[in-house]
């Protein structure tokens, strides 16, 4: 009798193919065509929702999944759309509605953010993950689980 594949735990080493697209047909990343991914699960490579979807999936998988951005990147939270004056935009930046840009935070560290409104003086950030508000599909390829 046949042994089972191995599965993805919580703690496996893991290589794999990822792509990632958006419900429009915008593809955000993938790995397919180029080097596989290897992670170790929990070390922050893939969000923890994303990972949680992974779980059990046994090598030799190739599927593909439908979630919500939000299940993958955590519920939108209000408390993280802020107004800025602004001045406070990168230089250069001429802001738009539903457009992405890389912020500083004052730790040093680049976050996006979504534009959500303009006026002459204030422009409204929503700082939760860009794609926690959308539909998403994934591929997956697992490759190995050690």
């Amino acid at each position: 009798m046949p042994a089972e594949p191995p599965r993805i735990g919580p703690r496996s080493r893991v290589t794999l193919h990822l792509s990632l697209t958006l419900d429009d047909g915008t593809e955000v990343l993938s790995s397919f065509g180029g080097e596989p991914m290897d992670l170790r699960m929990g070390d922050g490579t893939l969000a923890s929702g994303l990972e949680d979807m992974l779980l059990d999936l046994p090598v030799g998988a190739d599927t593909q999944l439908l979630a919500e951005g939000a299940a993958v990147y955590g519920p939108p939270d209000p408390t993280l759309v802020h107004e800025l004056p602004v001045a406070d935009l990168p230089p250069d930046i001429s802001a738009q509605p539903g457009q992405v840009i890389a912020f500083e935070t004052p730790g040093g560290q680049q976050t996006p953010g979504t534009v959500l409104a303009v006026s002459p003086e204030r422009v409204s950030v929503d700082f939760n993950h860009p794609l926690t508000h959308r539909g998403l599909r994934l591929r997956v390829q697992v490759l190995s689980v050690a």
